[in-house]
């Protein structure tokens, strides 16, 4: 699909940050930087990835820029990159440059990443504010470092900022309600996640490797323009689907046991993000059933109470009754109902969260408080929703015959006027669906 992030809405990002600097101080500006190549082994470097603050401000893709945000200059938008070089470019590639960037990205202008430090101690020189993210410990450096030699300049009239303040927030705030076009991306990248899981169900099957499976997953996302996964792909099989961040991906499927994928594709910097869970030789056995039935039935019970105003603790709550319940009908959990489920007893089998936001990052950001209490959903929020039960072996006081099962069902959902939109349902999930989805191969 063509679809992208127009210039104008960009500059409206930009215009929402300009006039909340306006209103936080006279003089206050912004300095927003890109990321920057990692090395991955002495003189190769990982692919880049632009940093997602950067990126929903600017939609530039190139690394080694800067982003200056100056609403009392006679240029407000200000950006610093890598200027046009014929020998640098035939090695790593071609570079927008400074000459096209103003018209090409709606800025009101562009110069050298080579000569930012002048206008940067420009910029600074009298101003009261200073926003910019705190984490950026490079940017903060550089930052200092020019504030510095204004400080020891008070005779030739300049002065050094008063107040360095985390911009973090601010832009965690912008980002957490997504727009129309960045809903359309999502769906796509959504889109594109499920019909990765479906082609790894059809792939999978005793004597194959997780490592393929990922390979398998991989190839879709690219094959549809999902050029990289959003996160480390998860293909974890038998009791590796116990390890919640598990992505060595090294183990042999074997017959007879599940294989837990957690995968989405980035799609123009918007992440998907999938669990599924399914027998490797497409039948569950009755003890997996069991206890799958028991996941399933906890995310629809969370899905239900997903709505403007509601929150992530209500669907947490109705998944944790939900989970116990059939933890409790299974024997795994024993003695009074009522008093297992106001324990929250579910918890030694969920160890993690419900959800998360989800968006330009795949734990995307944005508060799940506000102004002290749990934070309300909205209409254009995203976020996923994905119950597990882990039980690892030698989990003392149940039953071994449960030991080494690990089931996780993820989806991700938009908060819509009315309700909800489930972008990655077309995954099969119920188990008769994964059943016939699997003898399909």
């Amino acid at each position: 699909m063509s679809q992208s992030i127009t210039i104008e809405e960009y500059q409206k990002r930009r215009a929402r940050l300009l006039a909340r600097l306006k209103k936080a101080s006279a003089h206050a500006i912004a300095v927003i930087p890109s990321a920057q190549l990692q090395t991955r082994s002495r003189d190769t470097e990982f692919p880049f990835r632009q940093d997602s603050d950067f990126f929903y401000l600017t939609g530039f893709n190139e690394p080694n820029a800067i982003l200056a945000l100056a609403p009392h200059a006679d240029a407000p938008v200000q950006l610093y990159c890598q200027p046009t070089s014929p020998h640098e470019e035939v090695w790593h590639g071609r570079r927008l440059g400074v000459d096209k960037a103003a018209e090409t990205l709606g800025i009101d202008f562009a110069a050298s990443i080579d000569d930012v430090d002048d206008h940067l101690y420009a910029l600074l020189d009298g101003t009261e504010k200073v926003y910019f993210a705190h984490d950026k410990h490079d940017l903060a450096a550089q930052l200092y470092s020019i504030a510095d030699e204004l400080r020891a300049s008070p005779k030739q009239g300049h002065q050094a900022p008063q107040a360095w303040v985390d911009i973090n927030p601010w832009l965690a705030e912008m980002r957490i309600i997504k727009s129309p076009a960045e809903l359309d991306l999502m769906r796509e990248a959504a889109r594109i996640s499920v019909l990765a899981h479906k082609r790894a169900m059809l792939f999978a099957k005793p004597g194959k490797f997780e490592y393929q499976v990922a390979a398998e997953i991989h190839h879709e996302f690219a094959m549809h323009g999902a050029i990289s996964p959003a996160y480390g792909t998860i293909c974890g099989s038998g009791e590796n689907a116990c390890i919640l961040h598990y992505t060595e991906n090294q183990s042999e499927l074997r017959d007879g046991g599940l294989l837990l994928i957690d995968a989405g594709a980035e799609y123009q910097g918007f992440a998907g993000d999938i669990t599924r869970t399914f027998p490797v030789n497409g039948r569950f056995s009755e003890t997996q059933k069991e206890l799958y039935n028991v996941v399933l039935a906890a995310q629809q019970a969370a899905l239900a109470t997903l709505k403007p105003g509601s929150n992530l603790p209500t669907a947490m709550k109705a998944a944790g009754k939900t989970l116990t319940e059939g933890l409790h009908a299974l024997g795994i959990l024993k003695g009074s109902l009522k008093k297992l489920i106001d324990d929250e007893a579910f918890r030694p089998f969920m160890i993690h969260g419900l959800g998360h936001w989800l968006g330009l990052d795949v734990h995307d950001v944005g508060t799940y408080t506000q102004e002290g209490k749990k934070r309300k959903f909205e209409p254009g929020m995203v976020l996923t929703i994905e119950p597990g039960i882990y039980i690892p072996k030698g989990m003392p006081n149940v039953d071994e015959k449960w030991h080494g099962i690990g089931i996780r069902i993820e989806d991700d959902v938009i908060i819509t006027e009315n309700g909800h939109e489930n972008m990655t349902s077309a995954v099969p999930k119920t188990v008769a669906e994964i059943e016939q989805w699997m003898t399909a191969k």
